[in-house]
This record gives C-alpha cells, structure tokens and sequence, in this order.
C-alpha cells in the first residue's frame, strides 16, 4: 500500500522544523513507519547543493536559485520520496513545491507559468497527501529568526531578506492555500510550542484514521 506524503511549510521562524521532529517522535511512538527529510539538502547530493546556494556569501542569480532548488527537489523525488512512498512510509518533508511557488515565485517576481514549469518537471507531478501551514505573521517570524541570529546559530541567504520580501512570501502561500483547501490545514504558529504541537497532532491523528 502506498505511503503518505505530509508537508510542513511556512514562512522563516513559524517552527515548522520544530514541529516536524515533535510529530515524527509521536507517529514513531505509535508504530507508524515513518522517514523524515527536507528541502533543500534531503539528499546527499542536495546537501551539496544547499551548500552551494544557502550557505555561500555569492551573489547568487534569481534563475540560478529556481533551477538548483528544482534540481534538488528532482533528486529529492526520485532517490528518497517516491521509494518511501513505495513502500508505505510515512513522509513528513520541511518544505516542498509550495515553498517555490511562494519564495522564488512571489518573493523573487517569477511569473506563474514559469514556475509551473519549473515545479512540474523536478517533481514529475508527485503532490503532498497532507500540507500543514504554520501561519503568523511576517513581524514575529523575523523576531525569531533575529533572536536565532543573536543566539549564533547558522544564517543562510534567506535569512537577509526584509519584511516585504516576507510579506510578499506569506501571501502566496495564503493564496494557495485558497485555491487548494483540501489539501492544506493551517495552524496559529503564534500559540506555544506545546499548543501547536498538540493542534497539528490532532490534525494528523484524524487524517492518518481515514
């Protein structure tokens, strides 16, 4: 029987990360078979390729962004989602083609169609089961982010963008979200970790029951 293939997305600082690792902790814990990865970086050659277009002090151009994030997520796809799929696992991915239609896409200015394109080809058309939306808004999500910085963890490039490049980000998402409500369930990331995490285990119990 064919896996699940779960999403967390959100803009920077809404905790998805956090979240991911607290449910696949609980999902474990109740027998489910479960893989846990991310985007960018889920793969040996897409750590390089993270490397190579986050954690650089290059310049980087907007269309060499897109492609090497499709690039990524093509490896991503064929070495390590659809085999898990394949064999019943539980997939809980840290981003996925919505973070392209809304970062590169609404943050970076590229039209729809191009992404379209872009997103189709790297991912052959696989879609997530299941996408949960950590929303708050773009003010305390660069709060905590900067309070990451201050603490020494490591920066990438997309924790220099401002708040309209956020703001754009956030609004794509909610877009998407309106045209595709089935698919998503949108989450207060404003609550407290432990809220949030009790929330989205409710929303996953009740899905992985049907």
């Amino acid at each position: 029987m064919r896996g699940k293939f779960i999403t967390f997305e959100g803009i920077d600082g809404s905790g998805k990360s956090t979240q991911l690792r607290l449910l696949a902790d609980d999902l474990r814990f109740r027998g489910f078979n479960v893989l846990t990865t991310h985007q960018p970086g889920g793969t040996p050659l897409g750590r390089r390729l993270r490397e190579a277009f986050l954690e650089t002090e290059e310049n980087v151009a907007p269309m060499a962004e897109l492609l090497l994030f499709a690039a990524d997520r093509a490896q991503h796809v064929e070495f390590l989602i659809k085999p898990a799929l394949a064999e019943g696992k539980i997939v809980l991915s840290d981003r996925y083609a919505d973070a392209t239609t809304a970062y590169q896409g609404a943050g970076r200015g590229f039209d729809a169609k191009t992404i379209k394109q872009v997103i189709q080809l790297a991912t052959g058309g696989l879609k997530p089961d299941l996408t949960l939306f950590f929303d708050l808004p773009v003010s305390i999500g660069l709060q905590r982010t900067n309070k990451r910085d201050a603490m020494g963890e490591l920066k990438n490039r997309m924790d220099k963008e401002n708040s309209e490049f956020y703001d754009r980000v956030r609004q794509a998402y909610l877009e998407i979200i309106d045209k595709e409500p089935r698919r998503f369930r949108v989450i207060d990331a404003m609550l407290s970790v432990e809220e949030v995490h009790a929330k989205a285990l409710e929303i996953l119990t009740e899905y992985l029951k049907k």
